[in-house]
C-alpha cells in the first residue's frame, strides 16, 4: 500500500476555454488526482462562468481566473478548432496575465495555439496535433513546431499533441516531480501505459492489426520479463511464431517503432527505476537491464533524457525525495 504523503502539495489549475474538449479537460484531474495526494487540481474559466464544451453540454466550474495566481502548474486543454483565432480574445489574454512568473504551463492539442498567440512559444520548440501543423506554422512561423512527437518539454513550457498525449505529458510531469515508481502506480490506477517517450511518433499508419492478424503483445510481455537477457529480433520473432519480416512489420504497426528501439526504451526505463529505488552500482544495473556495459547504459540514458546515471540518481533517488 502507498505511504501517506505529508510533503508539499503542488496546485494544478486547469483553464477551460470556450469549446473545451471534455475528455482532455478531465485528464489533469485523472492523472494528478491519482498521485496519492501530491497535487491539488482546480478548474477555472476566464470569468468563473460556465463554459460551452465542443459537445452538446456546458460545464460549470467552481473558480474564476483568480486561482491562476496561486498555480504552480497551469494546464490549457484543447478547444474546438473553429474557435482558433489569430489573436487572443481579451478575456483570455487578461486571464493569462494572472499566471505568475516561473509557473509551469502545459498545453494539450489546440491549447498550443493559445500559448503561441500569447507570445510564449516564440523561438521555442513546441508541438500540437499533427493535423493542425500546417495551420499552426502559417499562423506562428516564429515557433519551432515539431508535429511528429507526443510532447515537448521546454523547461517550464510543455506542449503536447492530441487526446492521449495529454495523459503522457501529465505522467511525464509526475515522473519528473516524484520519480518513476509513483508515475507507474498512477499509470496502473488509470490503466494506461506507464511511459511513452515524448519523441515517439504521434500516429502510425496501421495502429491496429487486422482481425485475423496475430498480435505481438504476448511477446512484448515475455520480453519485459527478460530484459537482462540477450534478446534478438530472431528470438522475439521465434517466440511470436512469425517470420522476421512479418514480426518486424507487425511490431512497428502496433507499437510505432522498431523492436530494437522499443527494447532500448524499456531497458532505459527499467534502469531509471533501479537508479531511483536501489543503490546498485551503475555497471550492475546495466547488466540487470540488458546493456552490455555501464558505458552503454550511460550513452543510452544520456540520449534519452540528457543526464548521466549519477546525476539522475542524485536527483531522483527515493531517499532524496519528500
Amino acid at each position: 500500500m502507498p505511504q501517506t504523503y505529508d510533503g508539499p502539495v503542488e496546485r494544478v489549475v486547469v483553464l477551460a476555454l470556450d469549446g473545451v474538449y471534455p475528455f482532455e479537460l478531465g485528464i489533469p484531474q485523472r492523472v494528478f488526482g491519482s498521485a496519492e495526494g501530491r497535487y491539488e487540481v482546480l478548474t477555472c474559466t476566464v470569468d468563473g462562468q460556465p463554459v460551452r464544451s465542443d459537445s452538446d453540454f456546458s460545464i460549470t466550474v467552481e473558480h474564476g481566473p483568480e486561482v491562476l495566481r496561486t498555480a504552480d502548474t497551469v494546464v490549457i486543454p484543447p478547444f474546438a478548432v473553429s474557435n482558433i483565432v489569430a489573436g487572443l480574445p481579451d478575456a483570455v489574454a487578461e486571464a493569462l496575465k494572472a499566471i505568475g512568473p516561473g509557473t509551469r504551463i502545459v498545453s494539450i492539442c489546440t491549447g498550443a495555439f493559445v500559448l503561441a498567440a500569447a507570445g510564449m512559444l516564440a523561438g521555442r520548440r513546441a508541438t500540437t496535433h499533427w493535423c493542425l501543423a500546417g495551420l499552426f506554422r502559417q499562423m506562428y512561423p516564429d515557433v519551432d513546431l515539431d508535429a511528429d512527437v507526443l510532447f515537448v518539454d521546454e523547461d517550464n513550457l510543455l506542449t503536447s499533441a492530441g487526446a492521449a498525449s495529454g495523459v503522457d505529458v501529465c505522467l511525464h510531469l509526475v515522473r519528473k516531480d516524484h520519480g518513476s515508481e509513483l508515475a507507474n502506480r498512477v499509470a496502473r490506477t488509470c490503466v494506461v501505459p506507464p511511459w511513452r517517450e515524448g519523441g515517439q511518433a504521434q500516429y502510425i499508419e496501421q495502429p491496429v492489426p487486422g482481425p485475423t492478424a496475430t498480435s505481438t503483445a504476448a511477446t512484448r510481455h515475455w520480453a519485459l520479463e527478460r530484459l537482462g537477457e540477450p534478446l534478438t529480433l530472431a528470438g522475439l520473432a521465434d517466440h511470436a511464431r512469425m517470420s522476421l519480416r512479418t514480426f518486424a512489420r507487425r511490431f512497428s504497426d502496433e507499437v510505432g517503432m522498431s523492436p530494437g528501439r522499443w527494447l532500448i526504451q524499456q531497458r532505459v526505463e527499467r534502469a531509471r527505476q533501479l537508479l531511483e529505488s536501489s543503490d546498485l552500482p551503475v555497471d550492475q544495473i546495466a547488466g540487470e537491464v540488458g546493456f552490455a556495459t555501464g558505458t552503454s547504459l550511460r550513452q543510452h540514458l544520456h540520449a534519452a533524457i540528457g543526464v548521466s546515471p549519477q546525476a539522475y540518481r542524485r536527483t531522483f533517488h527515493a531517499s532524496r525525495r519528500p
